[in-house]
């Protein structure tokens, strides 16, 4: 059999989800890497035990099923390395300890998901770091917050609930004129449709507890890092005893396979769905990034390959104490849609958002903000469960 991994080079992305991270050769033919449990690993000898001279030495520091989604994830994304954690929320606190100390100032985006700013504003201030909040279209003019002491900025594109649009290569070539580390969540978009480490970020996040996973019931996140800053990113997760367990390890992989085609199809859907919320009356705005009406657009035509299937838009009310009763009877009436955080998975969700932790990003002032995630389920079917939700709020 010819080599794979050359021949992979020049493939599109859903032959490479098919085929990176499964090595059938290794493993007597069979397509998919076994699921090795592991704590205790024996070595053949003392002197191979003291100095660690083999590939497996303890399962916390990773084994053949580990090892393959991370082969994987390092393809897709271009990285040096990559450490999995168990939770998305993890895969942005481990980084923030990796690269910051006491007595730090870190910059990051104030349209962050909301873990990571309560993360920030609890144990990282406890630890003597300083974080301040930026504007998320500061772009290149985010150099005038950087301190002397300025050692991280963290990016989120499209920002969390409200989705705007980060220029992050003028935030990465303004970070690194100061020595700073720049990270980025990049959950919405998948290293399918952006890799950061292309654009000059040097830690990207994933919650592959969304579209990697698919299915809604694995908890993960992966960190993957460029050259510069992966020995420090490896070296935490041995420090802190971050690891997780094989069999989610699998399920992750396993969902990589399909995750171009049903990204494909949750594009198409949630940009249907998004086009004919602008036409409804009840809607003040749409917020959602490959809308041409979107403030954020031209960047997200620059710099990115697709949209996926979460997005949020504003709902109408005549005023502000009107905003929980519109948002509830519109939420209560829905039959298809969940009501339930996270996303990425074959199910349509909803939520009514809340905005007020927001310091410079402010919430939208027309009416309470609902974020759609748009399943897989037929958009005929999806339009009219929103109809319903519609024809409630109305009724209010």
């Amino acid at each position: 059999m010819a080599d794979k991994i050359s021949a992979l080079k020049e493939t599109g992305i859903n032959t490479r989800l098919a085929h990176t991270g499964n090595n059938p050769s290794d493993f007597h033919g069979f397509v998919n890497p076994p699921v090795v449990h592991a704590s205790t690993v024996l070595f053949p000898n003392a002197r191979t035990m003291e100095s660690r001279a083999q590939k497996y030495t303890y399962g916390t520091r990773g084994t053949p099923t580990t090892d393959a989604l991370c082969e994987a994830i390092n393809e897709l994304e271009g990285a040096a390395g990559t450490i999995l954690v168990p939770s998305g929320l993890a895969a942005v606190t481990v980084p923030f300890l990796t690269y910051l100390s006491a007595g730090d100032h870190a910059l990051v985006v104030d349209s962050v998901y909301f873990p990571t700013r309560h993360f920030c504003d609890t144990m990282l201030k406890r630890l003597g770091v300083t974080v301040e909040y930026y504007d998320p279209m500061i772009g290149a003019g985010i150099e005038s917050l950087i301190r002397p002491n300025t050692r991280l900025v963290h990016t989120e594109a499209p920002g969390s609930n409200t989705f705007e649009m980060q220029d992050i290569r003028a935030i990465a070539a303004a970070a690194h004129r100061h020595g700073c580390v720049v990270t980025m969540d990049n959950t919405w978009a998948t290293p399918v449709y952006f890799r950061p480490l292309d654009h000059d970020v040097d830690v990207s996040i994933h919650a592959a507890t969304k579209y990697p996973s698919g299915h809604s019931d694995v908890l993960f996140g992966t960190v993957s890092a460029n050259v510069t800053h992966w020995p420090a990113l490896s070296e935490a997760m041995v420090t802190l005893g971050v690891c997780v367990s094989p069999d989610d390890s699998y399920q992750i992989l396993r969902g990589l396979r399909t995750m171009g085609i049903r990204l494909e199809r949750h594009q198409a859907s949630a940009l249907a769905i998004a086009e004919w919320l602008e036409s409804r009356d009840e809607v003040a705005r749409v917020l959602h990034p490959a809308l041409p009406s979107f403030p954020g657009y031209e960047l997200w035509k620059r710099d990115f390959g697709g949209a996926s299937g979460i997005f949020s838009f504003v709902l109408k009310a005549d005023s502000s104490e009107m905003f929980r009763t519109k948002a509830h009877a519109f939420l209560d009436a829905l039959s298809l849609f969940g009501l339930g955080y996270s996303w990425g998975g074959f199910e349509s969700l909803a939520v009514h958002v809340n905005l007020s932790d927001r310091k410079v990003a402010k919430a939208p002032s027309e009416g309470p903000v609902i974020r759609l995630q748009i399943g897989l389920e037929d958009v005929p079917d999806i339009r009219r469960d929103l109809e319903a939700g519609f024809a409630a709020a109305n009724a209010v």
